[in-house]
């Protein structure tokens, strides 16, 4: 039965080759889009992703480096009871293996993990891929580069999948960063959830929609039993969000005609899809008992905002945000998520009135939407909640990780202005790129932080879009966020508009910031984004004061040798590190710049 099962699956994937022959949508434009309403909810049980223990254990139980081989396979997935099974690209250890979302990585604070990452995708990609912008390019040679970020991990620039250090199947064609396939991960950083997905310039939004992600774990027992939170494989998942659309066959969908054909024959600025995806299934189900659980909670969607709450009136108890543990819990009702970022959380069924329990989101689509406007409640999963009240060992804590460094604004060595435009064409509303700070990726670096300092960051959001901003390597504590007055005015005179006079382009000081941020609103950072972060969501027409600290969270790690405020690593090394906004479609089109850390 095995055998048939694969010959089977063998034989749809040729067949979807065949199809989709070409690039992306050739082949496809007669199938009709699926009408995700149609499927039924719930019939899907979640699934638990594989787990790679990212160490290895020697002689005596002592802890070793763990060795991985991760391999990007072409293989079939079934998202849905009903929906045919879908060609995608998925992570794994072998293609029988491979996953949407890819294997978990259980990785052990201050024990290394390596992993060699390795291509088998074919010559041709299966979604739309538009070579007008500034992307991964590989000539006329075939082949579909890729790379893999460890999003928030602490790593040596080399290991960091930089956007240039892509490569192609059998490594036909490489980008001019690439160095290796074998990265290491060090995992000398602080207890908490990261995740993995590619990150190939100007193709990050296909590659991820393809299925090229998966969670990754850094664990320290020593310090996180004690804390007594829900554990073990049942009570402690990790639930990976995202959303997408398909044709009637199970084939992916993206729309291969942008917005502005002309300048982008088929780029868009945000993708959504219909179809709301838990751990790869759509709309799917979980058995639970009455007592705790733990749900390490990622949107890994392309520009969806899922704005979080639970049927029946539980609530969450976030106990982490993003990589870093909380100093203490935080209960919400409800909570918005932007695309990249992790919320840990705690839900105690125990007191649920009902036996079914959902799990939903309103959050419009573009996020935040026009003024006024109220987005539909979609349901996201389904818990289905035991009958019997039982004993519950877990607990929550009063207090977490208390021993975090807190934000002192004294330690800022820089203040830097990072702004955030989008630029049209013609006249129309439609976008043709976004820049940080009016200049393109590839446009020299201008941010050259020193290692072991910490700056003052001002983001500047001259945009009408919420931008989630990640920083590679470093950390960051938002500190306010400001709306910004007469903002039209001061866009005007940053972009260096006719009414710009002497303020000149991109001057934040020169045109007036200042004057621009008094007396305008200030913005409350909810009380579960206050900690330590890697993303932080820039609303429309602010200014969000971020304090970047370019050193170890954790002294200790730092001060081992002696080197107070140093990495385990040279940070000088390789290619530098990025710093973007994480709508993937936005990054690709170069709302991103490059960073090199200086000593």
């Amino acid at each position: 039965a095995m055998v048939k099962g694969r010959f089977l699956g063998a034989c749809l994937l040729l067949l979807a080759a065949a199809l989709a022959d070409g690039e992306g949508e050739e082949g496809k434009r007669g199938v009709p889009l699926l009408d995700a309403g149609r499927l039924e909810k719930f019939m899907d049980e979640l699934p638990d992703m594989p787990v790679l223990r990212g160490y290895g254990v020697a002689e005596g139980g002592n802890l070793v480096a763990g060795e991985l081989a991760v391999g990007m396979y072409d293989t079939m997935w079934k998202f849905h009871r009903d929906l045919p099974a879908t060609r995608v690209f998925a992570y794994g250890a072998s293609r029988e293996t491979a996953t949407v979302p890819g294997p978990t990585i259980v990785a052990m604070k201050g024990v290394p993990t390596r992993v060699t990452w390795t291509n088998h995708l074919p010559p041709h990609h299966i979604l739309p891929w538009d070579r007008s912008l500034a992307a991964a390019r590989v000539g006329n040679a075939a082949g579909i580069p890729t790379v893999a970020h460890l999003h928030g991990g602490v790593q040596q620039s080399t290991s960091d999948g930089h956007s240039m250090a892509w490569f192609t199947s059998g490594f036909a064609t490489t980008g001019p960063h690439f160095s290796s396939p074998a990265y290491e991960y060090p995992n000398q950083q602080l207890p908490g959830n990261l995740w993995y997905h590619d990150h190939a310039m100007g193709l990050t939004r296909v590659n991820i929609l393809a299925g090229l992600l998966g969670a990754y774990r850094v664990a320290d027992p020593a310090a996180e039993a004690p804390l007594g939170l829900p554990s073990g494989a049942e009570f402690d998942r990790n639930l990976v969000l995202f959303d997408r659309d398909f044709r009637s066959d199970g084939a992916l969908f993206m729309n291969a005609t942008g917005n502005n054909p002309d300048v982008h024959p088929q780029w868009q600025p945000e993708y959504f899809g219909t179809a709301v995806i838990a751990n790869g299934k759509a709309w799917p189900f979980l058995r639970v008992r009455r007592r705790r659980y733990r749900f390490r909670i990622l949107n890994a969607s392309n520009a969806r905002f899922f704005r979080l709450s639970l049927s029946g009136g539980l609530r969450f108890v976030h106990v982490g945000s993003d990589s870093v543990y909380l100093a203490r819990p935080v209960p919400t009702e409800g909570f918005l998520l932007a695309p990249s970022e992790i919320a840990d959380v705690v839900v105690d069924f125990a007191g649920s009135k009902h036996d079914a329990v959902t799990l939903r989101s309103d959050a419009p689509a573009p996020y935040p939407g026009d003024p006024g406007e109220k987005a539909d409640t979609v349901a996201v999963m389904k818990f289905v909640v035991g009958s019997k009240l039982e004993h519950d060992p877990s607990t929550v804590p009063a207090t977490l990780m208390p021993r975090y460094p807190k934000p002192d604004t004294r330690e800022a060595v820089v203040t830097r202005h990072i702004a955030m435009y989008e630029y049209t064409k013609n006249g129309t509303d439609e976008p043709t790129h976004l820049y940080l700070n009016g200049a393109a990726y590839t446009d020299p670096v201008t941010e050259t932080p020193r290692e072991g300092t910490s700056e003052l960051w001002e983001v500047i959001n001259l945009t009408d879009d919420n931008h989630p901003l990640h920083v590679h390597l470093a950390v960051f504590a938002v500190l306010k966020q400001r709306s910004l007055r007469r903002v039209d005015e001061f866009r005007d005179c940053m972009r260096g508009g006719a009414s710009g006079g002497a303020g000149g382009r991109n001057d934040a000081l020169a045109c007036g910031m200042r004057r621009h941020l008094a007396g305008g609103r200030r913005h409350v950072v909810p009380r579960q984004e206050r900690g330590w972060k890697n993303v932080f969501k820039v609303r429309p027409s602010t200014v969000a004061t971020l304090l970047v600290r370019f050193k170890p969270l954790e002294e200790s790690s730092a001060t081992a040798s002696g080197k107070s405020g140093r990495f385990p690593f040279d940070v000088t090394a390789g290619p530098g590190y990025v710093y973007h906004c994480h709508i993937l479609d936005h990054e690709d089109n170069e709302m991103m710049r490059p960073m090199k850390i200086v000593r």
